[in-house]
């Protein structure tokens, strides 16, 4: 049986990457090719029940290094009952959000060293990396003014400061350019279609499919 392959959507708040992750699952799936589009922090029922604890309360309600800990609490219990067994039926696996979310956020967001993060990755779900990441990049402000407009109501992590969000972006940023084999970058500040365009122009580019 031949191994899924595993498709990351990278970037800030308010740049469709949930939009995305559906586009892209039809379209594989119109082509014939079996597909799960899941989520972090969530994607499984334990990791679900820690996300609520990411997303809601208060701001401060966690320090980084507390929440560099539940991201990965989140993440092993994902990949090992998820991930994993659907990329070893043959499932292509595509997932809003991955490590390099902990990256930008806990790390460059937050200050959390980046090879403790990576440690974590090691020591949790091994060398299980996409093989593929779409990073969709859009300026912070504009990221934002989507959110609320919206009107559907705001996660923590969407009621950080400009700070934060900024130091982040520049985090994915720089996580695309020391990882080139594997990430694109995506203008996201166009409309779905176009964006959508360029995502499967990169996916039959790099899996010929």
């Amino acid at each position: 049986m031949t191994h899924g392959r595993f498709i990351s959507f990278e970037g800030g708040e308010g740049g469709g990457k949930s939009t995305q992750v559906r586009r892209l699952t039809e379209a594989l799936e119109d082509k014939g090719i079996p597909c799960l589009a899941t989520r972090e922090p969530g994607g499984s029922p334990g990791a679900e029940s820690i996300r609520e604890l990411l997303v809601r309360g208060e701001i401060g309600r966690w320090d980084p290094m507390t929440e560099t800990l539940l991201h990965f609490a989140a993440r092993r219990d994902h990949v090992a009952t998820v991930i994993e067994p659907a990329l070893g039926e043959g499932t292509w696996v595509v997932c809003d959000r991955y490590t390099d979310s902990t990256i930008a956020y806990q790390g460059y967001g937050q200050g959390v060293d980046i090879s403790i993060i990576e440690d974590m990755h090691r020591k949790t779900v091994g060398n299980l990396w996409p093989d593929a990441t779409i990073v969709l990049d859009i300026a912070v402000f504009q990221g934002l003014d989507r959110i609320a407009n919206r009107g559907n109501g705001r996660h923590r992590y969407e009621e950080m400061g400009i700070d934060f969000h900024e130091r982040s972006r520049e985090g994915f940023l720089e996580i695309a350019k020391r990882n080139g084999e594997r990430c694109v970058v995506v203008d996201a500040d166009r409309s779905a279609d176009s964006v959508h365009d360029a995502v499967m122009t990169f996916i039959a580019r790099r899996f010929g499919v």
